[in-house]
């Protein structure tokens, strides 16, 4: 039993030192004005015009986003469930390359292909169809989250659709059921932990990403993200900004309960 603590020892000194730690100092911060008295300013801060108006904006984001992305995991899932390319695994490291790539330069990527003499408007030009300004809009931000979130989706309902027993799937048709009845009926209820998963890994950060709406949204789009980001990093407003970062944990707080809820066996895991 030593043994097994002791070899434990190096994840405890981690989750200590990457994570908490960090909250603590976030929730002091968070709770505290600039003199160190304690205030619950901070955190009402979020109802301010400015702050409410990148909230929305944040929420209807990631919330479109996150649907774009459900829409093509879910069937790509239910196709590669029954192909041979989803046994070997093959779908899993065609997802999983482009996180190996840093996640900046995938974004500077697309920065580079919509930009006005990018690659997108010159395949655009190419075939005559008129110029067209995505870059700088909630469009390229979009695009952004959609592309870099993307496997978050894919790989947990691709798992909870490859771990589903055929033999029930098989005795609804043998029942007489339709496609659209079984998928509605029994594959769609089914997969409903990987669903929530993928949901919440992609919602959770689309809502609070800073990098993609400063790159692809140049300064135009104003998230809440970038709102914390320029407390700490230019208005150096620490307790401002961790009183904003308190109350999106709030949201990371409500993935969780949803996770824990729906997802009791673990079955929506990436793999």
């Amino acid at each position: 039993m030593y043994k097994r603590k002791l070899l434990a020892s190096p994840f405890m000194v981690m989750i200590l030192i990457g994570t908490i730690i960090p909250l603590c100092a976030i929730g002091y911060y968070g709770l505290t004005d600039e003199l160190g008295g304690f205030t619950f300013e901070n955190l009402l801060a979020i109802f301010e015009p400015d702050h409410l108006k990148a909230l929305e904006l944040s929420l209807i984001l990631a919330a479109v986003s996150t649907i774009i992305c459900f829409l093509i995991a879910y069937p790509l899932g239910l196709i590669l469930r029954d192909s041979k390319l989803g046994e070997k695994g093959f779908i899993i490291f065609i997802f999983i390359i482009p996180m190996w790539m840093n996640f900046l330069l995938r974004t500077m990527a697309w920065q580079t292909m919509l930009e006005r003499n990018g690659l997108f408007n010159s395949l655009m030009d190419f075939m005559g169809i008129p110029f067209v300004e995505i870059m700088n809009t909630p469009y390229a931000v979009v695009l952004g989250m959609v592309y870099d979130f993307l496997p978050f989706m894919v790989l947990p309902i691709y798992n909870v659709l490859s771990k589903m027993d055929k033999s029930v799937i098989e005795a609804a048709y043998d029942l007489g059921a339709s496609k659209l009845k079984v998928l509605s009926k029994v594959i769609l209820p089914l997969s409903v932990p990987g669903i929530v998963s993928g949901v919440t890994m992609v919602f959770v950060p689309s809502l609070t990403t800073f990098v993609i709406s400063n790159m692809l949204g140049g300064g135009k789009i104003n998230l809440i993200g970038n709102i914390i980001e320029q407390e700490f990093t230019v208005t150096n407003n620490w307790n401002l900004g961790a009183g904003l970062s308190l109350v999106m944990m709030i949201f990371i707080v409500i993935s969780m309960a949803f996770i824990a809820k729906f997802d009791k066996n673990g079955e929506g895991g990436l793999l």
